[in-house]
This record gives structure tokens, sequence and C-alpha cells, in this order.
């Protein structure tokens, strides 16, 4: 796999070594020797799934505390733009985002480190998206930033007036109004 840095320290794109021939394909989706070598040391312990149409934006969430989440995602069907936000207070790169399309095609997977916000657009009329998380899901400690707030200024490639979000999706506050935002100088990996 080739590991391909952001502008954000820690965010990578991820691409296989895709074997093509005239009967379809083959490459290897994970392996955590190579992951742990190459990206960080991590032990992914569950594996969620999404479908969504067209216009479907779902963001701008993450885990908060004890249960912060590394993710590592990709798109099985479809094509989604894919967002990384640096929630991190004293960052360099504090605010700022990095997008990356993934596709069924393109095969490229996205890491997202604990302490950013994380979310998609759906841009073609059906996706199905796959993610490792390398802490389990707890509904208690959710939180979520406005996937529009304009100090972001995500171009999320989906006219604003054609975006499909949840109830919640549609009312998250503002980065500058969250009542939560991880700490630069704590390291989200000590346990």
């Amino acid at each position: 796999m080739e590991v391909i840095k952001t502008n954000i320290e820690g965010v990578v794109i991820i691409e296989p070594r895709v074997f093509a021939d005239s009967r379809g394909y083959f490459f290897e989706s994970y392996s955590q020797r190579e992951f742990n070598a190459k990206v960080r040391e991590i032990e992914f312990i569950q594996d969620n799934e999404s479908r969504s149409t067209y216009g479907v934006l779902r963001g701008l969430h993450f885990q908060k505390g004890e249960h912060a989440q590394s993710k590592l995602v990709r798109v099985v069907r479809g094509r989604v733009l894919d967002v990384a936000v640096d929630i991190r207070k004293g960052s360099p790169t504090f605010g700022r985002h990095v997008a990356v399309e993934l596709t069924e095609d393109n095969h490229r997977q996205f890491f997202i480190p604990r302490g950013f916000a994380h979310g998609f657009s759906v841009l073609s009329d059906v996706a199905v998206f796959q993610y490792k998380c390398d802490n389990f899901y707890c509904p208690e400690s959710e939180g979520a930033i406005a996937w529009n707030d304009p100090a972001l200024a995500i171009d999320w490639r989906i006219p604003a007036d054609k975006a499909v979000l949840s109830a919640k999706d549609a009312n998250h506050p503002l980065l500058q109004d969250s009542p939560y935002l991880f700490d630069y100088h704590v390291d989200l990996y000590q346990r």
C-alpha cells in the first residue's frame, strides 16, 4: 500500500496495490502489520457500513473523551467526498480540513485520527461506505459540529439545497460554539 500524506499531520490517504486482469481485480484492503508500520499502531475493533443515496450528507461527527475514535474509511460502491476537520484546540491546523474523493474504482482509503470531526457527502446515485474504528461507539459520547459552518468553508460538491440530512445533523453547533473540542497537547492515544 502507498501512504499519501495530506496537509494535516496524521491524516493520510491510502492507495492499495490493485492486481487486475480479465477476470477482475484483487487487492489487500487491510493488513494490520502494514498499517501499523506505515501509518500508526492501531487496533481496530469495530467495523461499520452504511448505504446512502445521492445528496446524503453525514457529519461532522466525533466521539468525545475516552471514547474518541480513529477511523479508516472506504467506499465499496459509488462515490463520496470524505472530510476530516481538525478540532484540536491549540493545533497549528485547528479548523482546517482535508477532503478526498473515495470511489469504488480508486479503492482509496482515508485515515482520520482521534481529535478530528468526520463526515461525507454522497456524489453518486448510491454509495456503500465502510469504516473501521479503534474504539467502540458510545451514544453518550457523541459530538458534532455543523456541516455548513462558514468558517470551515467545506465544498461538499453537492448543492446545499440538495443535501439530505438527519434531524440531528441539521442542528449541530458551529465550531466556535462547540461545547466540546479536543486539546492538541493531550495524547488521545494514551490510556
